[in-house]
């Protein structure tokens, strides 16, 4: 009797996986790691995505209220618009200060064109960094910029005439991210705003500009 005893221990303890049960785990994980492995990119995506909206949204605000403001002492904006142009053919590389980035952008009944480096972006891409690789790595934008006067209305009476001198129409449009040949992917998003106050013309570097002015408004007959 403890020699049967002593067996069934001694087989107890030799006992192990078959090599069919060994092939079933390896397929069970094999499955999983598919799983995995196959979720992943959609997940890096999305975070890539989220990311590029927030910065988005952070530079349209900031782009919105120098605009609205008519902000004249941003120089910074120097560093992240590198290039602007309108529909109508006019190029300026390089603006000379923050004004003429605000008052071409401000420019009234055209559309403005500006290729800006994100305002928000990594704080690695920021001045005083000058290296060209990594400025042509970060992310960039095509920012499509578009105000109009308010439609005239009650074209009878001078609260028509007093709208479409101090009522302006800001839309902004994002096409990002911009492409090192020019052209730019899939994303998009526009936003809207409304000006109110006097439009103000001058002359910066050899270029037409508009400011508004929001605390200063004109009377129309």
């Amino acid at each position: 009797m403890l020699n049967v005893i002593q067996s069934r221990a001694a087989r107890r303890a030799c006992a192990a996986f078959t090599m069919i049960e060994i092939a079933i785990c390896l397929a069970i994980i094999s499955f999983a790691l598919l799983a995995i492995i196959g979720v992943l990119p959609i997940g890096m995506n999305t975070q890539r995505d989220n990311r590029e909206e927030t910065l988005i949204t952070q530079d349209a605000t900031m782009l919105i209220n120098a605009i609205r403001t008519g902000a004249r002492g941003m120089d910074e904006l120097t560093n992240y618009v590198y290039a602007i142009s309108t529909n109508l053919g006019a190029s300026y590389i390089s603006p000379g200060s923050g004004a003429q980035v605000i008052g071409l952008l401000s420019l009234p009944g055209i559309t403005n064109y500006a290729n800006v480096r994100a305002i928000s972006g990594l704080a690695s891409q920021k001045p005083p960094q000058t290296n060209s690789t990594l400025l042509a790595d970060g992310f960039s934008y095509r920012l499509v910029c578009e105000s109009t006067p308010m439609p005239l209305i009650y074209s009878g009476s001078g609260f028509g005439h007093q709208l479409v001198n101090n009522q302006w129409e800001l839309r902004l449009r994002f096409l990002w991210p911009l492409l090192p040949n020019g052209n730019y992917g899939g994303g998009r998003q526009t936003f809207r705003a409304t000006i109110s106050g006097q439009l103000v013309r001058t002359n910066l570097f050899g270029a037409a500009c508009s400011f508004y002015q929001t605390q200063t408004f004109t009377n129309a007959p």
